[in-house]
């Protein structure tokens, strides 16, 4: 089963949410700062973090900026209700997903199998039709489902799982407009709500990442009101 990092500085939270996970097979790691978390990382690397926002020595922000440094690894955040500003910020910065506190564990172990899923689809488990395309190609554009890949111009770019699958779906089929709701559902599980900022700032740093690796990078269009589409070329 896939290994899980908790990262938070109230233990009570790292023990009750240990406890709802295990009982569903997942192995933890428990972490009460992000600076001890990224040291552990060196030696057990997790397939999925859930990190609180507020901590001592290092918050999850910059924690997370840190592994997008480095890695893709699927991140949910915790946070509070009156950290809204926190959680564009997180998005943008290519967080999957968040839980706002006080959560049901029930919510978190749900969450919490959407995006392994779509990290890490299981063999033998129906995916969605973007998830089984071989090697999309379209102009500079490449990309390998499989081997979680990307490039633009033979530059590798690195996107997290919903970048990535955003990005696919308005791949698949250039000059075709896909709403925002066509995306979240091409992204998330069919039980995660997302609002439309949520795509909104996937898309931002859709297109940041690119950017950086080409300044003339123009291929993802939006049409206000509708929704996106991959330029055609």
């Amino acid at each position: 089963m896939p290994t899980i990092a908790l990262v938070d500085d109230d233990r009570n939270i790292l023990t009750s949410v240990s406890i709802a996970l295990e009982a569903e097979g997942y192995r933890i790691l428990t972490y009460t700062d992000g600076a001890t978390a990224l040291e552990g990382f060196k030696s057990q690397s997790p397939d999925l973090a859930i990190l609180d926002i507020k901590m001592p020595r290092m918050d999850g922000m910059e924690m997370l900026r840190r592994l997008r440094q480095k890695t893709d690894l699927p991140v949910i955040f915790l946070t509070s209700k009156d950290e809204e500003i926190d959680e564009l910020f997180g998005l943008k910065m290519g967080a999957d997903d968040f839980i706002r506190k006080p959560f049901s564990q029930r919510l978190l172990v749900e969450r919490v199998k959407a995006v392994l899923r779509r990290a890490i689809p299981k063999d033998g488990q129906p995916v969605k039709e973007v998830d089984s395309a071989k090697v999309l190609e379209r102009g500079s554009l490449r990309m390998d489902p499989e081997r979680h890949t990307c490039t633009w111009k033979n530059e590798p770019v690195t996107l997290t799982v919903t970048e990535f699958l955003i990005l696919q779906a308005l791949a698949t089929r250039p000059g075709v407009v896909k709403s925002r709701n066509a995306l979240m559902d091409a992204a998330y599980d069919d039980q995660v709500y997302v609002d439309d900022r949520t795509i909104d700032s996937h898309i931002k740093r859709l297109r940041k990442k690119f950017k950086s690796a080409d300044d003339d990078f123009e291929m993802i269009e939006t049409l206000y009101g509708v929704g996106y589409r991959f330029k055609e070329a």
